[in-house]
């Protein structure tokens, strides 16, 4: 990503959108490649009833033109809370995570999708708490962790099928988990706090902020892949995200704070420890350039781009770090910067 093209507005030539059937939430890009220029994008439907849907539409970055398959989509049951590909593919297919009522894997063909296995963290009861969100571990694929409204946070190995450790990580619904390292992790919860995780340490955690209202729910949590020193959360009905440097815990190093809606969703750019982008209820996606110092009057986005609704979800993967995804109303849209 040449970083000198975010610094003018991103051009309405420079986009390309899906249109899906239904309203769309959570979203999932592939690091493999079937084609050179093609890339498997799953989208994740947000109905309010038991059956939703995943599908697979494939962007072709020659073309500009996303298709859909039909051959790969399934019902999900309810809305998937989150979608992932495997971190590191293999060539004979590549595996799809879900969450929501379960943890579900997916194996994913060039001409179907057939369910792995469903997996249930709880060991009283055939019924899983509700899954919040989950992340897939790239240093050591084998493991996801995922995050749920019972407080606990469950890390799963998912090649034997087994939870490898449950922690109850809150006091509150946890919201969203993240993945550092191979051995340690951060989630977000209702109870307000933003808390680190070791694997090797099993007893204790660190709380490294806490929203400055007593019990404002954290909704959000993004780690800096390029510089894991640095975290992003944003809290419930706020249009502030707030840049957390884990060495000098409790005091943000920056709070973002142009956004005129709620903020929705955050990613931390794949290529450079020093952009993130957010999306908002103000249908705005803003792209950031973070500085050493920030001046009197906060500091301003480097890039802004409206779109037809409320955005809902983003990603800026490193499969694609030229292209920003967004989800709005039935809309998938990648923008170029």
């Amino acid at each position: 990503m040449d970083t000198s093209t975010l610094e003018s507005q991103i051009r309405s030539d420079n986009y390309v959108t899906y249109e899906s059937p239904y309203a769309l939430y959570s979203m999932a890009i592939s690091s493999a490649t079937s084609h050179s220029s093609h890339r498997r994008i799953a989208v994740g439907s947000f109905i309010e009833e038991y059956t939703n849907h995943v599908d697979i539409v494939t962007f072709d970055e020659e073309t500009l033109s996303i298709k859909p398959n039909p051959n790969l989509s399934i019902n999900h049951p309810y809305p998937p809370t989150k979608l992932m590909f495997q971190p590191n593919p293999n060539l004979s297919g590549e595996t799809l995570a879900s969450s929501g009522d379960f943890l579900r894997l997916w194996r994913v063909s060039d001409d179907s999708i057939e369910p792995i296995s469903v997996l249930n963290n709880s060991k009283s009861s055939e019924f899983c708490a509700p899954l919040t969100s989950f992340d897939w571990n790239e240093v050591e694929p084998r493991r996801i962790g995922t995050s749920s409204i019972d407080t606990t946070c469950t890390i799963w190995d998912i090649e034997k099928g087994v939870v490898e450790t449950q922690f109850i990580a809150h006091d509150k619904e946890v919201h969203d988990i993240a993945w550092g390292e191979a051995g340690s992790f951060a989630s977000v919860s209702a109870d307000g706090s933003v808390r680190v995780f070791d694997l090797r340490d099993k007893e204790h955690s660190m709380i490294i902020y806490e929203s400055p209202h007593p019990d404002t729910p954290l909704l959000r949590l993004a780690w800096n892949k390029q510089d894991l020193s640095y975290m992003a959360t944003i809290l419930m009905d706020s249009n502030k995200i707030v840049i957390l440097d884990i060495r000098s815990p409790s005091l943000p190093v920056a709070e973002l704070e142009r956004h005129r809606g709620s903020v929705n969703a955050i990613s931390w750019a794949p290529v450079s420890c020093h952009h993130i982008c957010s999306a908002g209820d103000d249908s705005d996606a803003l792209i950031w350039e973070l500085l050493t110092v920030a001046g009197p009057n906060g500091i301003d986005p480097i890039s802004r781009y409206s779109a037809g609704s409320e955005i809902n979800q983003l990603q800026w993967s490193a499969a694609m770090p030229n292209w920003i995804a967004i989800a709005f109303a039935n809309k998938l849209q990648l923008l170029k910067v």
